[in-house]
């Protein structure tokens, strides 16, 4: 589907993409179908994908994304768990419905149900994972595009993008080129200059991991925040250094106080040898009337 064009070639820098996230090795069975995307098979058994071909029916299928005018009624389903991070980040890139998860049926053919949806456009992980769905597409004329490996049934599937649907990073590495084709092919992002998301984004993360990394990252956090506080001076804190400065200026002190004159009474010790009330009169009055 480049149709010749250099714009939408395959560049060396995505084929790199492509081999590091071993998104051209396959699975040791074939399906009769999927064998024009077949490029070979290793001596252990494993068939190896054309990855050109993966490069035209990805093509293929963004210019069927992009011609939806309502992002929104584009279905995007994975139940695989490795697909589910990548189909929430392609939905939140492209404006796309996400169903990650298990898939209800009657989705798309029971009015009745509260998740009722009539998408114009279904997008799948696995088809043979991912079945209900498309075998519900199949009955309301909803066209199908699918990530396929070598032994995925086609039954019901109207785009296949051969690719390996199974790893971690071949199914993140894939969604993250689906999406960015698509905004491309909108104008939203240009040719000119590289897509600033970065596929890593797209990638399945265990849960135990997750919550390893936050756990490491809230004690490096309590261990900073300690750190901080004990460098800090303590406001409650005497320095030594004023204080042994005071010393030194109060020392003069006790020689001033001895050069100067004592007293040479002192009046709390005048009332030591007279005792006041000891005092008596000896006054007569009679004599002094007489």
């Amino acid at each position: 589907m480049s149709g010749g064009l250099d714009a939408l070639s395959l560049k060396e820098e995505d084929v790199i993409k492509f081999l590091a996230a071993s998104c051209h090795q396959g699975s040791t069975n074939s399906d009769f179908q999927m064998l024009q995307y077949v490029h070979g098979r290793k001596p252990d058994g494993i068939h190896v994908i054309n990855v050109k071909k993966t490069w035209e029916k990805l093509l293929l299928a963004a210019r069927a994304i992009a011609a939806i005018e309502n992002p929104a009624e584009v279905c995007v389903i994975s139940a695989r768990p490795y697909g589910q991070r990548a189909v929430l980040k392609f939905a939140s890139a492209t404006g796309a419905t996400p169903i990650a998860g298990r898939f209800t049926p009657g989705t798309f053919t029971n009015q009745i149900q509260a998740a009722y949806r009539e998408p114009r456009l279904l997008v799948v992980t696995d088809p043979r994972i991912d079945h209900q769905p498309v075998t519900e597409a199949s009955y309301v004329n909803i066209p199908v595009i699918a990530f396929c490996n070598t032994d995925s049934p086609l039954r019901y599937v109207d785009i296949a993008i051969p690719c390996n649907n199974k790893g971690q990073m071949a199914i993140g590495t894939m969604w993250w080129f689906l999406a960015r084709e698509v905004l491309r092919l909108r104008g939203t992002i240009s040719r000119e200059h590289p897509w600033d998301v970065m596929v890593d984004l797209y990638f399945y993360r265990d849960p135990e991991e997750v919550e390893k990394e936050e756990q490491a990252a809230r004690e490096a956090q309590k261990t900073a925040a300690a750190v901080t506080t004990t460098s800090t001076d303590d406001w409650g804190a005497v320095d030594p250094a004023p204080a042994a400065a005071a010393t030194t200026a109060a020392a003069p002190a006790p020689a001033a106080t001895s050069a100067a004159p004592a007293p040479a009474d002192d009046w709390g010790a005048t009332g030591a040898g007279s005792d006041w009330g000891n005092t008596t009169t000896t006054t007569d009055w009679a004599a002094e009337t007489s």
